[in-house]
C-alpha cells in the first residue's frame, strides 16, 4: 500500500472535499498533490500506484485521478505500462551521484564568495529561516524541516550575489529534489544535519575562512546519506 488513508468526514455540500481539494481544476490540484508526494518521498520509486486507494484518500472518482496521472507521466515522474498500470519512476542513482559531485564544488565556491559579499539583511533572513527549521526539528516535522533546509541552502548561495552560480545551483538542486526527499524519508541523520547547519551558521555569521570547507563537507555528508538510502532502496 502506497499511502495510509486517513479517516475523515466527507463534505457533501461544500465545493471543497475532505482533503481540501476544490472541485474546480480538480485534476490539476491532484497532480500537484501527487507531484509533491513523489518529490518528498511519500510515494517511493518503482512503487505501484494503487488507484482505488488514492481515490479513497482524496475522496474523488477515477476520472480526475487518471487525468492527473497522465500529467505526471508526461513529466516523467510516473510510468504507465499496459496491463501493469501506473508506477512511480525510478531514480537514476549514477546521475544523482554526478550531480552531487558538481554541487560540492558550487557550495564551496559560494562559501568563498560569501565571506566578502554577504550583507546583514541576507544574513538575518538566513538566521530567521534557520531558527524556523530548528523548530520543525524539535516538533518532528520532517517534511517541513526538509523544505526549509532546501530553502536555506538556496538562500546561502543567493547571498553570494553571483546570478550564474545561483541559477546553476537551483537547476541542479531541482534535479536531485526527489532523491533527497526519498532519502530524507528513510534517513535518521536529522541530528547530525542540524548540528552541521549550526556550524554553517556560526561560520557564516563570523565570515570565517572555514565557511567554504564547512559547506562542502556538509554537502558531502548529505550526498553520502542520500546515495546510501538510494542504494538500499534499489537492493
Amino acid at each position: 500500500m502506497l499511502i495510509a488513508p486517513e479517516t475523515s468526514t466527507k463534505v457533501k455540500t461544500s465545493p471543497v472535499n475532505g482533503r481540501g481539494l476544490r472541485r474546480s481544476g480538480l485534476s490539476s490540484e491532484i497532480a500537484d498533490r501527487l507531484r509533491e508526494m513523489i518529490q518528498e518521498g511519500e510515494l517511493a520509486p518503482a512503487s505501484r500506484i494503487m488507484e482505488k486507494e488514492l481515490c479513497e484518500y482524496f475522496e474523488i472518482s477515477k476520472t480526475p485521478l487518471r487525468e492527473a496521472l497522465k500529467v505526471l507521466v508526461a513529466e516523467g515522474l510516473i510510468k504507465h505500462r499496459q496491463h501493469l498500470g501506473y508506477h512511480i519512476s525510478e531514480i537514476d542513482i549514477d546521475e544523482i551521484g554526478s550531480i552531487f559531485d558538481v554541487l560540492h564544488g558550487l557550495e564551496e565556491l559560494a562559501g568563498r564568495q560569501l565571506c566578502v559579499r554577504i550583507d546583514e539583511e541576507a544574513l538575518s533572513a538566513i538566521e530567521r529561516k534557520h531558527q524556523a527549521m530548528v523548530v520543525h526539528h524539535v516538533n518532528g516535522k520532517r517534511i517541513a524541516y526538509f523544505r526549509l533546509n532546501q530553502e536555506i541552502h538556496q538562500m546561502i548561495v543567493d547571498a553570494a550575489r553571483n546570478p550564474v552560480l545561483s541559477s546553476i545551483y537551483a537547476n541542479l538542486m531541482a534535479k536531485i529534489h526527489r532523491a533527497r526527499g526519498v532519502a530524507n524519508a528513510e534517513s535518521l541523520r536529522w541530528q547530525e544535519s542540524l548540528f552541521e547547519h549550526e556550524q554553517i551558521m556560526q561560520a557564516l555569521s563570523a565570515s570565517s575562512a572555514s565557511l567554504p570547507q564547512v559547506l562542502r563537507e556538509h554537502s558531502e555528508h548529505t550526498a553520502a546519506e542520500v546515495m546510501k538510502a538510494l542504494h538500499q532502496l534499489a537492493s
